[in-house]
C-alpha cells in the first residue's frame, strides 16, 4: 500500500511541477481513548497518534511562494509568503497559510516551495485531519528554512494557527498528538502543564476505529458553546479551569451553577479523571473497567455534553453488540465522524464484519472501519 502511496504522490508531483520531490514529510491524525473536550478544560486526555497520515512531497522553489496540490480533494492552490492572506475559497489552505503566518511571527525563515498534499486521515471525522496539515507543513518549513523547534513548541505555534488564522478556538490535543506521538503507545496528556506519560496497552487489545460517515465540522457545530458554558462554570467556581475540580468538590458546589453549566462541568471532571483511569486499566489488561469507563464516558457525552448525535447512537449499538468488543466510545468532538473501540486482538477481523453489516443495515450507510497502531510524531520520512 505504501508502495503505491508513495508512486500516486510522485507522479503528481512531476506531472505538476516537472520535477521529483527533495523530501517528504508526514504527520498523524489522532484518536482520543478518553477525554472529550478535556484539552481546552486543562485536563487529561489519553490519546493515540494513529496510522492514518498526512504526507507532503516538497520541493524549495526559489521563490517567495507556495504552490499546493491536495491529491484527496484534486484542487491547486498557491499564496505569497509575503502576503498571507486568509481564503474563503480553498479552506483547507488556511491550515498552511497559517503555519506560515504563526512562524513568520516568531521570526522564523520562511521559503517557497511546490508540494502535493495526501492524506488517509478521513476529513470531518474527528481524527484531526487539519492539525496532521499543520504540523506537517510546520516540518517542512523547518526542513527548508534550516531551524530547528523542540516538538512541543511545535504543537503550540500550529495550535495558535488554528487558533488566530483558521479562526477555530481548539485546544491543544490535537496538535500535540500529531507532534509528539511514541510508537507503540499512547499518550496520557495533561493539559494543564503539558506533561506526558507514554502508555502500552495491555497485548491482546486492539484500537479499531469505526466511522459513521456521517461528517462532522468543528468550526460550525456547538463546540464554541459547549467551551463558554464550561469558562462560565469555571468562573463561578472560582477557579482558573474546570479540571481543578475534583469529582466529590464539584458535586458539593453543584448548586451554585445553572443547570447546563453544571452537567456540562459534571461530564468534564469526571471525563479528566476517567482519562486517567483508562490509562492504568489498558496497560493492566482490565477490561472490565476498560468497558465500564467507555459506557460512562458515552453516557456522559450523551446526557450531560450532549455531544453525540443519531448516527453515533447507531454506530454504538453496532460497536456494542460486536463480537469481541470490550468497549466502545464517541472519539474527537462528537456531533457525528469517526467513534473508537477497543476490541480483543484476535476477534477483529469478526468484530469489523459484524459493525459494517449491522450500522448498514440499520442506518443505509457503509462504514469505514479499521484498526490502527500507535505511530511516532510529526517528521521527515522516506517513503
Amino acid at each position: 500500500m505504501q508502495v503505491e502511496r508513495r508512486q500516486h504522490v510522485m507522479e503528481l508531483f512531476q506531472n505538476r511541477f516537472g520535477s521529483e520531490p527533495q523530501l517528504w514529510a508526514r504527520a498523524p491524525g489522532r484518536v482520543d481513548l478518553m477525554g472529550s473536550h478535556t484539552d481546552y478544560n486543562l485536563g487529561y486526555v489519553l490519546t493515540l497518534p494513529i496510522s492514518r497520515d498526512t504526507w507532503m512531497a516538497v520541493r524549495k522553489n526559489g521563490s517567495r511562494t507556495v504552490n499546493l496540490h491536495a491529491a484527496n480533494l484534486n484542487e491547486d492552490d498557491c499564496f505569497s509568503l509575503d502576503a498571507i492572506e486568509k481564503t474563503s475559497i480553498k479552506k483547507w489552505s488556511n491550515y498552511i497559510r497559517g503555519v506560515a503566518s504563526v512562524l513568520q511571527a516568531e521570526g522564523l525563515q520562511t521559503d517557497g516551495f511546490d508540494a502535493v498534499i495526501h492524506s488517509t486521515v478521513p476529513l470531518e471525522s474527528g481524527l484531526s485531519s487539519s492539525a496532521a496539515l499543520e504540523c506537517v507543513t510546520a516540518v517542512v518549513f523547518r526542513e527548508l528554512g534550516g531551524w530547528q523547534m523542540a516538538p512541543r513548541a511545535m504543537a503550540t505555534l500550529c495550535q495558535r494557527a488554528e487558533n488566530q488564522f483558521v479562526g477555530v478556538n481548539c485546544g491543544i490535543l490535537d496538535q500535540f498528538s500529531s507532534c509528539l506521538g511514541e510508537a507503540e503507545c499512547a499518550l496520557l496528556l495533561d493539559c494543564s502543564d503539558l506533561s506526558t506519560r507514554a502508555v502500552r496497552i495491555a497485548s491482546g487489545i486492539s484500537v479499531v476505529i469505526c466511522n459513521t460517515m456521517s461528517p462532522r465540522k468543528l468550526s460550525g457545530s456547538e463546540y464554541t458553546l459547549r467551551r463558554a458554558d464550561c469558562e462560565q462554570g469555571a468562573a463561578l467556581l472560582g477557579v482558573k479551569s474546570l479540571c481543578e475540580m475534583t469529582v466529590e468538590g464539584l458535586a458539593a458546589r453543584r448548586s451554585i451553577l445553572p443547570e447546563q453549566v453544571a452537567r456540562r462541568c459534571e461530564f468534564i471532571v469526571a471525563e479528566s479523571a476517567r482519562a486517567e483511569s483508562l490509562a492504568r486499566a489498558l496497560q493492566a489488561g482490565d477490561r472490565d473497567s476498560v468497558a465500564r469507563f467507555c459506557a460512562e464516558s458515552f453516557a456522559g457525552a450523551r446526557d450531560l455534553y450532549e455531544i453525540t448525535s443519531a448516527s453515533m447512537a447507531t454506530m454504538r449499538k453496532a460497536m456494542q453488540e460486536a463480537p469481541g468488543v470490550i468497549g466502545s466510545r464517541q472519539a474527537g468532538a462528537g456531533f457525528g465522524g469517526c467513534m473508537v473501540a477497543f476490541v480483543e486482538t484476535a476477534r477483529t477481523d469478526d468484530f469489523r464484519a459484524a459493525v459494517v453489516e449491522s450500522y448498514l443495515t440499520a442506518s443505509g450507510l457503509r462504514p469505514d472501519v479499521y484498526q490502527v497502531e500507535a505511530v511516532t510524531g510529526a517528521a521527515l520520512f522516506v517513503p
